[in-house]
């Protein structure tokens, strides 16, 4: 490959002793990392600190466990910072999807019962809002956004689906399976005007943009911090603000079941909440070590690199483009066109994923949209040129012989 085919690589982020950033993790090194957006890596300090917490916790249970709604209360404000939000308007959940959970048991029918989702949802998060029309009634009506689509095109197919039976809006932030930003600010403004609640899943939107709230207004927003921030796994905002916010309760009642919002989630009876409590550790090695503006922008020049580079590979295998036009692209993620044959559904692009795993060693997101596979791509810190350069010398081949092997013997219906 050409160097003008490809623009220079980002030069490695080191640590403050000069190794690479790679060593404050405890990543198998038998494995090339290529997938952090899908269950993120934890620093090596966040994991000690967990464990001391897990320590002390079993210590003196007794001790713990009635202190522990200070604690995370403490925590709370310090994740708020970091998300630039009140810490009044922050509850933490396990995960986004446990916060979409807790909408869903929390609001009520006013309308039609219908709910609004995009064919872009996350798979859990759109099957719970099913749940809920089935409950309420009423129906999903699935906004078609093209994938190409800009803010006003996608603005629109959202817009459009909005009537007067429309109880619930569901959003995301960023899009797993596409990589891709949805308008969340535009529709949020229609939404408000319309007096129709809006749920905002912003699972990939912590430490990817700096202040995701900013300029989005919506009763509910939940995000990941274990994803781009390094957070012990587990560990997630939930942001509500408004008066719907009272209908919200934790999906476990507990002693702080009668205590307003948010306070009442900061008690869960027995869980093990030390991934909360250790959360701010792995948010303040990267802020300490490189600063995050540095961070977002060093993941964001390597994906497009990555992007380049693995895209040319598959290109020169196939003699067919790989690039793809996605309409409101975000920073730290890119989808690469898989050849045909492989990944066409979220069933095969799981399997594929998995298989890669095993026989190429490199964990990779693969997804599916419209019958087309792709490759995603998403990079951190502890990423280098070098991972992304082997796996388009190493790995494209081989799934360039996979892509043969699937369409000349398809699998049978």
């Amino acid at each position: 490959m050409s160097e003008t085919e490809v623009t220079t690589a980002p030069r490695p982020l080191l640590l403050a002793d000069g190794r690479p950033a790679a060593r404050a993790w405890s990543l198998d090194p038998a494995m090339k990392h290529l997938n952090h957006g899908s269950f993120g890596a934890v620093p090596s300090v966040a994991q000690e600190r967990q464990n001391q917490l897990r320590a002390e916790m079993d210590r003196s249970p007794v001790v713990w466990f009635p202190a522990l709604p200070q604690r995370i209360a403490a925590t709370r404000v310090e994740l708020a910072a970091f998300l630039r939000v009140a810490p009044d308007d922050l509850a933490l959940v396990p995960n986004a999807s446990a916060g979409a959970s807790v909408v869903f048991a929390g609001l009520s029918r006013r309308r039609g019962g219908e709910i609004i989702v995009t064919d872009h949802g996350y798979g859990a998060v759109t099957m719970g809002a099913e749940r809920l029309a089935r409950r309420w009634g009423g129906r999903v009506r699935t906004a078609r956004v093209p994938l190409d689509a800009d803010e006003e095109q996608a603005y629109e197919a959202v817009a459009a689906e909005i009537g007067e039976a429309t109880d619930l809006i569901v959003l995301d932030h960023i899009t797993s399976a596409t990589a891709r930003r949805m308008p969340v600010e535009r529709i949020g403004a229609e939404a408000l005007r319309r007096d129709v609640p809006l749920l905002v899943d912003g699972a990939h939107a912590p430490g990817l943009i700096a202040a995701p709230l900013d300029g989005v207004t919506c009763d509910f927003w939940a995000g990941n911090l274990h994803k781009w921030g390094c957070a012990p796994r587990g560990t997630a905002a939930l942001v509500a603000r408004g008066p719907r916010r009272e209908q919200l309760y934790p999906l476990i009642d507990s002693w702080a079941a009668a205590d307003p919002y948010p306070d009442r989630f900061d008690q869960q009876g027995t869980m093990d909440l030390t991934s909360y409590l250790a959360a701010p550790t792995a948010l303040d090695l990267i802020e300490r070590t490189w600063g995050w503006g540095t961070a977002r922008q060093y993941m964001d020049d390597l994906v497009g690199y990555a992007e380049r580079v693995v895209g040319a590979a598959f290109a020169e295998l196939t003699g067919e483009p790989s690039a793809v036009d996605v309409g409101m692209p975000v920073p730290g993620m890119r989808l690469v066109r898989l050849p045909a044959g492989l990944g066409a559904s979220r069933v095969e692009a799981d399997a594929l994923r998995d298989r890669a795993a095993r026989e190429l060693g490199v964990e990779t997101a693969f997804t599916s949209f419209g019958g087309t596979g792709y490759l995603r791509l998403s990079a951190h810190v502890y990423n280098t040129a070098a991972d992304y350069e082997y796996f388009a010398e190493t790995c494209v081949p081989v799934l360039g012989e996979w892509a043969r092997a699937a369409r000349e013997h398809p699998a049978a219906p």
